[in-house]
C-alpha cells in the first residue's frame, strides 16, 4: 500500500503555538540568527504533537545545529538520537536538555522499537532523523526513520536543508503506507536538486 503525501504551503512559515516567554525570546533570537546568516524558512509547522522529521541533506556537523536553530525559530524543540555516552559525564544533562535521546549502540538493541516506544509514550515528541545515518557519503539511505514513523503511527515530515538557496523547507507530511519501496519516490521527490554543505556527499537513495 502506498502512502499519502500532503504538501505544505511554501509561501509562509507559521510557527508552532506559543510556549511561554523564555521560549519565545529564544525563538526570536534564532530567527534573527538565521536572518543574519542569510537563511530563510518555508512551510508552516504542522499541529501534530508527535512526528518524525526526515532531515536531509546531512553532510556536516553544521546541519544538526542549523536544524535545531530552525526548529526553535518555529517554536519547536527537537529530539534526536545520540550515543548514550553523550548523556554521561559533566555535560550529560546539558546534552539531554538539548534534545538527545540516548541510544546504547554497544548492545543489540532494536533502535526502531526503542524509538517507537518513546514516541508512543510521549505526549509530545518531534524526532529528527537524518536518513543517511552518517555525515559522510552514504550511497543508500537507511530506512529506520520510515519504520519508526510507520510503527508509531505518526506523520513523517520531509525537511530539506538546501545550501544552494540557503533555505530550510518543510515540504510536507507523508502518511506512510507500510511499503518502504513504494513510498520512497514520494520521500525523495522534495530532495531532488537540493545541495548539501558538502555537495559531493549527498546522494539520493535508490
Amino acid at each position: 500500500m502506498t502512502g499519502v503525501f500532503t504538501a505544505f504551503d511554501s509561501a509562509s512559515h507559521k510557527p508552532a503555538p506559543y510556549r511561554g516567554l523564555i521560549a519565545e525570546l529564544f525563538a526570536r533570537l534564532c530567527r534573527i540568527g538565521l536572518r543574519l546568516t542569510g537563511w530563510t524558512r518555508q512551510g508552516d509547522w504542522p499541529a501534530d504533537p508527535r512526528m518524525v522529521v526526515c532531515c536531509a541533506p546531512h553532510t556536516s556537523n553544521v546541519d544538526g545545529i542549523l536544524m535545531l536553530v530552525a526548529a526553535d525559530a518555529w517554536r519547536v524543540r527537537l529530539s534526536w538520537m545520540g550515543k548514550a555516552s553523550l548523556t554521561q559525564g559533566p555535560f550529560g544533562g546539558l546534552v539531554r536538555w538539548a534534545g538527545c535521546v540516548p541510544i546504547d549502540r554497544s548492545a543489540r538493541h532494536d533502535v526502531v522499537k526503542v524509538m517507537v516506544d518513546a514516541l508512543r509514550g510521549a505526549d509530545r515528541m518531534i524526532l529528527a532523523i537524518p536518513p543517511e545515518g552518517t555525515r559522510g557519503r552514504a550511497d543508500k539511505w537507511k530506512s529506520g526513520y520510515y519504520h519508526i514513523a510507520h510503527e508509531a503511527h505518526v506523520p513523517l515530515i520531509l525537511a530539506v536543508l538546501d545550501y544552494r538557496t540557503k533555505t530550510i523547507r518543510l515540504c510536507g507530511a507523508l502518511t506512510t503506507g507500510g511499503d518502504y519501496a513504494a513510498d520512497l519516490p514520494l520521500i525523495l521527490a522534495p530532495y531532488v536538486g537540493a545541495v548539501g554543505r558538502h555537495p559531493e556527499d549527498f546522494v539520493l537513495s535508490s
